[in-house]
């Protein structure tokens, strides 16, 4: 017995009802290998210059900061770090609207993910998180 039946118990069947099953024939199989994988770039995150030497605290925030970049942008991190960078080294007549959109957003979700990956560190005056491909 589990804890299904123990909780929750069903009233028997009466001889002779058939129980209603369904057609497991009206869909195919569902197969790993017709699934293609999310092509990611590979990043580091690291908190720099942060005081406190708290290696649990430090860790922590940055996996948190990375949670809420990964969920801001998908994969399309990098794309749009070095989208950011390029904004930021040139004039806006040199960057074509697709640049200039992911510069956007990278600057909306890295705000939101350093929200996140303070949130429980306390004096962070001049800490940051560095973010590089590896």
């Amino acid at each position: 017995m589990n804890q299904a039946e123990l909780f929750y118990p069903q009233a028997a069947a009466p001889e002779g009802a058939a129980i209603p099953q369904a057609d497991a024939s009206e869909e195919p199989p569902f197969r790993f290998e017709d699934i293609e994988p999310e092509p990611r770039v590979a990043y580091i995150v690291r908190l720099a210059d942060y005081p406190h030497p708290a290696a649990d605290a430090v860790k922590v925030s940055e996996q948190r900061f990375r949670r809420e970049l990964d969920r801001q942008l998908g994969g399309d991190v990098m794309r749009a770090l070095r989208a950011f960078h390029n904004a930021s080294e040139s004039s806006e007549t040199d960057l074509t609207r697709e640049e200039m959109a992911l510069a956007k957003r990278w600057m909306k979700a890295y705000d939101a993910a350093r929200t996140a990956g303070f949130r429980d560190l306390g004096d962070t005056d001049e800490a940051f998180f560095d973010v590089r491909p590896v």
